[in-house]
């Protein structure tokens, strides 16, 4: 039965507002085979990833995505097979030779269609790659997928629009320098009103220590996040600033597009040089922080300066803020970026810890913890009955854990995916937010 093309792909005109060339119907198949071979001779990962496998079928159990959806092509060992078939064709002498009978298989039309309704079905949350004897990571080959579809000109909609907007504004939603300072600026007042303090939130303020990059988000759906880490700086008494050109914690190109992480990766690195900061301090977002801790420096060589996460900079300076225990149940929600590719793991756990009267571990955690059902970038309206699929095992992990006051989602996809999650699976009233918004509420101050 052949494969529909997904609702969810983009038009000639959104592909080229993103900054992309269509591929020509007839070039296709060529230029297809010709990314593949660049990447396979550039991506030792890659060729490791799609050599070693032999199917044992232990990813299964362990993949949110086949056991919410119960489709093989979900299944991580299957869904990377969309790409070995192809390479054992075109790239092995005994895939020419033998073909299907050494697991090969021809270039069709119902390829590219196939690639974009499972890769972009994985989270590319790496708990496969946990699990596998061999450690084989099947988000290599995901990841990989999307960027040849992406240098054809073959994307979601969802890409396409971020891409556009990273390219005008420096940020997802496309907020420009005056929004940013009027939001900022009702933040502001927000904590006047409460606190009594001038505490501020400096935009593309010169001679900053630090540069604090956020997600977009957090200045409309989750400003208690952006509230959170305003207040931390302001009593550690800090020089601190957010930059108008890179108001973005997230990096979509590592989800689609290595060319486009690249240029997201030179935004924060010009940011940080035209302020004067030593320090960035990426915001609660799980691939951003990813993106920003493994690849700036690879991406657009060597930065004076150094990056750290959010929680990192919390944990570390716990003992210097007023901080009073809230009387709430709290559990969290380890992002797959962090537990698993970013080494922040006990650090919001010892923050919750200083912020709440008790803590709760939901099972599986850290590094075995299951994604969101959103992660990867695959946050869109077309894609709803999937990513609630995707999204079962973490409702069930939840709803374990019977009455919950508050649920930490420091991730700024998570924060957008889960809400939608719980309520589809009747935890709607459940509180939900980031740790930085557990440190705002839980922060005393003495009003002047």
């Amino acid at each position: 039965m052949p494969v529909k093309p997904p609702l969810h792909i983009a038009k000639e005109q959104e592909v080229k507002a993103a900054g992309f060339k269509p591929t020509p119907e007839s070039e296709v198949k060529e230029k297809f085979l010709a990314k593949l071979d660049e990447m396979r001779s550039s991506m030792r990962s890659l060729m490791v990833m799609l050599e070693t496998c032999t199917k044992c079928g232990n990813c299964a159990q362990q993949c949110h995505s086949f056991l919410g959806t119960n489709d093989y092509n979900n299944f991580p060992a299957a869904r990377a097979e969309l790409m070995r078939r192809v390479y054992k064709k075109y790239f092995t002498t005994s895939g020419k030779l033998f073909g299907r009978f050494a697991g090969a298989e021809d270039f069709d039309d119902e390829l590219i269609s196939k690639w974009m309704t499972y890769f972009y079905q994985c989270n590319e949350c790496r708990r496969c790659a946990q699990f596998c004897p061999f450690g084989i990571d099947t988000a290599e080959v995901t990841i990989t997928a999307r960027h040849i579809m992406s240098e054809l000109g073959i994307m979601p909609k969802f890409m396409a629009g971020i891409a556009a907007n990273m390219e005008k504004t420096g940020n997802n939603m496309g907020i420009p320098r005056p929004a940013t300072i009027d939001c900022a600026e009702f933040m502001e007042d927000e904590m006047r009103e409460e606190t009594g303090l001038d505490i501020k939130i400096p935009v593309d303020k010169p001679n900053s220590d630090i540069l604090y990059i956020p997600s977009s988000a957090d200045f409309f759906s989750n400003i208690d996040t952006m509230i959170g880490a305003a207040k931390m700086f302001h009593v550690l008494g800090v020089n601190w600033t957010i930059s108008s050109k890179v108001l973005e914690a997230a990096n979509f190109g590592l989800l689609f597009d290595f060319n486009a992480m690249q240029a997201q990766n030179l935004r924060l690195k010009e940011a940080a040089l035209e302020v004067g900061a030593s320090l960035v301090v990426q915001g609660e977002c799980g691939h951003g922080w990813r993106a920003a801790k493994m690849y700036t420096e690879g991406s657009n060589g060597p930065v004076p300066f150094k990056i750290v996460h959010v929680l990192e900079y919390t944990a570390e300076h716990l003992a210097k803020l007023p901080l009073s225990k809230l009387p709430m149940r709290v559990t969290l929600h380890d992002p797959c970026n962090y537990a698993r590719a970013g080494d922040i793991i006990e650090q919001p756990r010892q923050i919750i810890r200083s912020c709440v009267e008790e803590f709760v571990e939901m099972t599986p955690n850290r590094e075995e913890n299951f994604c969101c059902g959103g992660g990867s970038g695959i946050l869109m309206d077309e894609m709803m009955e999937i990513r609630m699929q995707l999204g079962k095992k973490k409702a069930e992990q939840v709803k374990a854990l019977g009455n919950l006051d508050y649920f930490a989602v420091p991730c700024s996809i998570c924060k957008a995916q889960l809400p939608h999650v719980m309520k589809h699976y009747g935890m709607g009233s459940l509180s939900m937010g980031g740790v930085m918004d557990l440190v705002g509420k839980a922060m005393v101050f003495n009003k002047e």
